[in-house]
């Protein structure tokens, strides 16, 4: 089974990844990499695909601008243009989602790397595995790391408004994932059962399903603190060489370095609560008089051109160490690496009988609690989360709430004043860390879940994964496709019905040879009720509203989205009809025949039947946003200047990986003409409208002599479709 991973933010590649750089590049990242890493090792598992965000920005370095990454032979990392190619926090890439799903199906298609299940991580990514699942006919299941409703009660608390934190956070867009996800996703697995508690105010979760299967770690890397002091290894000298560098970085911060150090790891985030942490010490005299406080958070080089949160945090870092007079006693150092020197600050936190500490305000799981206690360090955690339960399950410190400066001191007094207590909590932090969080056993109980859930699957009246139809299978592996116009083209409401029954059959049974698309001028209902009175079969695809929509089959929710998002680039369709409104001799189509995107009127004067008069209706500043079609010197269309049938055939080409030469085209009126452009092949069926004309003498357009269907068929055998190409 070939597995796609789905996590969009931050900054991954295979080898030294930034954790720590920033706020989208800490446990999550982490966590992603080393579950495609195991899955990639097992047998069952054919492939793994990491599917990211590409980024070409100096400021990040080539890495990430890179498509395709061979991370081992059956791990890739692949990354998808979004959003333009500068790196952005995640809280930007909201708008920018579905241009990410139409470039991932692309990729998806024309690398042939189809997915027998996709796993989302965070809310962005589940906002995508959804759209991916309806389109590929994959199922998928969803991790969310953390949520967004617990996040927002948290910075409430901290004093932050309520306006400020959905305007920084976009919490509106995050909300609806989240929820939609419960709803869509075939199970949610999470780390701990206190996140499956923390989905509580969530209206879906009562329909979810949820799976708690604990993370592991890389025991390669996090490895007890003694082990360097084995004599005589090679492999001891390095660890001893950089245990010695990290240990003379810090130094040069403290006055007594040789004392314990009380140390964390964790990114300048404001629910960290490193302020909390540092208040406790500041305030505390004999804490201080019997331990360092060492900060590692993330990655900088100027505070001053940081992201606002960060750059909020740190500052107050060292406001507090001024405050408190720390000087001496706290360390901040500002750049580690983050695969050598992390394992080894825990190992020397160990060796000086320190103690690890987070008091996050909330913290869904703790993966530096687990990388700690693997190296040796007792804890001193947060309760709010899933730290309490990593404390319970290894009994190994102590689970503090995290605004009870008291209950904080006491914890880490305890530990580093009871050297029996220590070595106890160390050992059973050692030993049962190994026993609770293994890769090996997270990943066979994963592969296990997914095997029961594809063996149900295979039951009879079981849905269709996203209860999509099979139309998407068609899209995924055909390379032609033929879209026709319906009115005059399709059908020829007042003449014969010659050829219908036989193009009728042949799309019946195109299977997989071509897709087959329509595009009108009529709204989705209307397109799907004349169809069906004609017993037309359903289209792979249809194009509506000249253009503005584009739905696979017939359903509302199958709306292409990332089509919407584009087209709706300087549209102002209320400000069309203000200017319009008193214009004698147009008239407002029927609300039917009007949409979001398409302002439609009816033409009463002869004399407004040209483009130019229209413009000057409009003005150059409105006119220049806008796409004016008429058609039959009866109906006026006005749409974005993004839209119309051949682009939106052109966009189609492109998602679905579709040679422009592999495609026919077909109409009868200017509405039509558009798609005529470009590489497609036409067939232009007699009608009324002498717009298309202009094509007469164009090698690829073909002028047949019946009309409608029996046209298209006499165009089929002209360009031997669908075999030809």
């Amino acid at each position: 089974m070939r597995i796609m991973l789905l996590s969009l933010h931050g900054l991954f590649r295979g080898e030294k990844p930034e954790l720590g750089r920033d706020a989208d590049n800490g446990g999550q990242i982490s966590y992603v990499m080393e579950l495609a890493r195991h899955l990639s090792q097992r047998p069952e598992v054919t492939h793994v695909d990491l599917v990211t965000r590409r980024i070409d920005d100096p400021v990040v370095g080539p890495d990430y601008a890179v498509p395709v990454e061979r991370v081992d032979e059956k791990f890739d990392i692949r990354r998808v243009w979004c959003g333009g190619r500068k790196y952005l926090p995640k809280e930007e890439l909201w708008d920018h989602l579905d241009e990410f799903v139409t470039n991932a199906i692309a990729h998806v298609k024309s690398e042939k790397i189809y997915p027998d299940w996709i796993h989302s991580h965070y809310a962005d990514a589940g906002y995508v595995a959804m759209e991916l699942s309806a389109i590929l006919n994959v199922p998928f299941c969803h991790t969310a790391h953390s949520l967004g409703r617990p996040k927002l009660e948290k910075l409430l608390e901290s004093g932050m408004s309520k306006e400020d934190a959905f305007e920084r956070f976009a919490f509106r867009s995050r909300f609806a994932a989240e929820e939609m996800t419960l709803v869509n996703s075939e199970f949610l697995i999470t780390s701990t059962e206190q996140e499956v508690r923390s989905y509580k105010t969530y209206r879906y979760a009562e329909n979810a399903e949820f799976h708690v299967i604990a993370p592991g770690l890389d025991f390669r890397r996090f490895y007890p603190y003694y082990e360097h002091l084995l004599p005589g290894a090679e492999a001891n000298v390095v660890r001893r060489r950089i245990l010695y560098e990290v240990s003379e970085n810090l130094d040069k911060f403290l006055t007594h370095p040789e004392r314990p150090m009380i140390l964390t790891v964790c990114r300048p985030d404001k629910k960290k609560n490193i302020d909390g942490l540092i208040h406790a010490f500041g305030t505390d005299p004999e804490l201080q008089a019997m331990a360092n406080l060492v900060i590692f958070a993330g990655i900088r080089s100027d505070i001053a051109t940081m992201p606002p949160g960060e750059k909020e945090v740190l500052t107050e870092i060292l406001l507090l160490m001024d405050k408190y007079n720390l000087y001496g006693k706290l360390a901040i150092p500002k750049k580690h690496d983050a695969d050598s020197d992390v394992p080894m600050i825990y190992r020397l936190c160990a060796c000086k009988k320190g103690v690890f500490a987070n008091v996050a305000l909330t913290e869904p799981f703790g993966l530096t609690l687990l990388e700690a206690a693997a190296c040796g360090c007792p804890v001193v955690a947060t309760d709010q989360g899933g730290p309490k339960e990593i404390v319970e399950a290894c009994e190994n410190g102590f689970a503090v709430p995290p605004t009870d400066t008291q209950a904080i001191q006491a914890a880490l007094k305890s530990l580093l004043t009871d050297e029996n207590r220590w070595k106890t909590m160390s050992s059973n932090g050692l030993e049962r860390v190994r026993s609770h969080y293994s890769w090996d056993t997270h990943v066979s109980r994963y592969l296990q879940l997914i095997q029961d859930y594809r063996a149900s699957a295979q039951r009879p009246g079981r849905k269709r994964a996203g209860n999509t139809p099979a139309i998407y299978d068609r899209l995924k592996v055909t390379g032609r496709m033929f879209v026709t116009d319906i009115d005059g083209t399709l059908i020829d409401h007042e003449g014969p019905r010659e050829g219908l029954d036989k193009l009728r059959t042949l799309l019946e049974g195109r299977g997989d040879q071509f897709a087959f698309a329509v595009a009108s001028g009529r709204s989705l209902e209307k397109i799907r009720d004349i169809l069906q009175r004609h017993e037309i079969p359903v289209p792979d695809v249809v194009i509506s509203s000249v253009g503005t929509s584009i739905h696979y089959g017939f359903e509302d929710r199958l709306a292409d989205k990332a089509w919407e998002k584009h087209i709706d680039y300087a549209w102002d369709p209320q400000k069309i009809r203000e200017t319009l409104r008193r214009r004698k001799g147009l008239e407002l189509q029927e609300p039917a025949d009007q949409s979001d995107f398409k302002v439609s009127y009816l033409i009463r004067d002869p004399a407004l039947t040209g483009r130019r008069k229209i413009e000057s209706f409009l003005g150059p500043k409105l006119a220049r946003n806008c796409q004016i079609v008429i058609s039959h010197d009866e109906f006026l269309d006005i749409l974005p200047n993004r839209a119309s049938k051949g682009r939106a055939v052109r966009y189609l080409c492109r998602k679905w990986s579709i040679p422009m030469r592999n495609v026919i085209v077909s109409g009868d009126s200017g509405n039509d003409l558009d798609m005529f452009t470009g590489m497609a092949l036409g067939i232009v069926v007699p009608g009324e409208d002498r717009q298309l004309d202009s094509l007469r003498g164009i090698k690829r357009v073909y002028f047949a002599g019946r009309r409608s269907a029996a046209g298209i068929l006499e165009g089929f055998d002209h360009f031997r479709f669908p075999v030809s190409g």
